[in-house]
């Protein structure tokens, strides 16, 4: 199983960012729109392989994780959109920073999932402490009005401004150009948002992963959900990037999962939830908090065309 899904990610990657994507570019609608349905397409297909081959109880723990990642990646683009305008990214090298990213994340992913599953293992009591940081993570987004991006406090970025050159300005999508007097290489701005991106990764992976071990304690479960929300995350950012301030209520909505979930995984020695009530709750949760935000959308666009 882990080398067969490792071969379809390889697949994936190859086909969207080596073929099909070969030269970064900003997606059209139309474009960004197939792939990310293909996408979605393709995890609810092997959402059925796990019914398949494992039986049902597997395939309901990899669709609840699924839909939990994929509701955090999508609130996760407010940030990414926060970072692009804070440093002024232009659109022509948004997508090659949305590709080191998606890289950077699986990798991240990878590592940390395989570590938490060790700790489960060793250590029971980690259980209360990952869900402690759910609770937590979801009461601090409901009570967060606004998000802040704050380069200047980010450990990479301030090593990495010690360690190299830097100019004040964008050379195309390069990470570094020659400039100055002497024409020495210094490295561009982008890197810098690469890098806080890559941080910013990390801290959702803080929050995600144990949003699924609270599911299902299935390494590969928790795995092969995170990659399938995670791979689609490119062509989603130019899907919504232009309506992400309609969805007023996802983000509330986020946080009320978060703090479920990591309830459900801090009682889980004493009541057992069944995993089809958690799957039902979460699908409510986001389809109440979409459905809120358009009839609230669409109740302020008629307010503001009548006047």
């Amino acid at each position: 199983m882990w080398v067969g899904f490792t071969a379809l990610v390889a697949a994936l990657l190859v086909l969207d960012l080596a073929v099909l994507n070969r030269r970064a570019h900003a997606l059209g609608m139309k474009e960004a729109v197939r792939w990310s349905g293909g996408l979605v397409l393709l995890a609810l297909l092997f959402g059925l392989f796990m019914l398949w081959r494992e039986g049902p109880r597997p395939a309901l723990e990899y669709y609840t994780g699924y839909l939990i990642e994929l509701s955090l990646s999508v609130d996760n683009l407010f940030v990414f959109i926060l970072i692009f305008s804070y440093f002024g990214v232009p659109a022509a090298a948004r997508p090659k920073v949305l590709k080191w990213g998606i890289l950077g994340a699986i990798a991240m992913r990878f590592v940390m999932i395989a570590l938490g599953a060790l700790l489960l293992r060793r250590f029971e009591w980690i259980v209360y402490l990952f869900g402690a940081i759910l609770v937590l993570t979801g009461a601090r987004m409901l009570a967060s009005k606004h998000e802040r991006i704050e380069p200047e406090r980010n450990p990479l970025v301030r090593l990495a401004r010690r360690v190299l050159p830097f100019c004040s300005y964008y050379d195309g999508a390069r990470f570094f150009t020659r400039g100055g007097r002497a024409g020495r290489w210094m490295a561009t701005p982008l890197l810098l948002v690469v890098l806080v991106v890559e941080w910013s990764d990390l801290v959702f992976a803080i929050d995600s992963i144990p949003a699924v071990f609270a599911v299902t304690r299935d390494p590969f479960i928790v795995y092969s959900s995170n990659v399938f929300a995670i791979l689609g995350l490119r062509a989603l950012f130019f899907v919504l990037a232009g309506m992400l301030d309609r969805f007023v209520y996802l983000k509330p909505g986020v946080a009320l999962i978060l703090i479920i979930v990591g309830l459900k995984m801090a009682v889980s020695h004493w009541v057992e939830v069944p995993i089809l009530v958690s799957l039902a709750v979460i699908v409510t949760i986001l389809g109440s908090a979409v459905g809120l935000s358009i009839r609230r959308t669409a109740r302020e666009e008629r307010v503001a065309a009548a006047r």
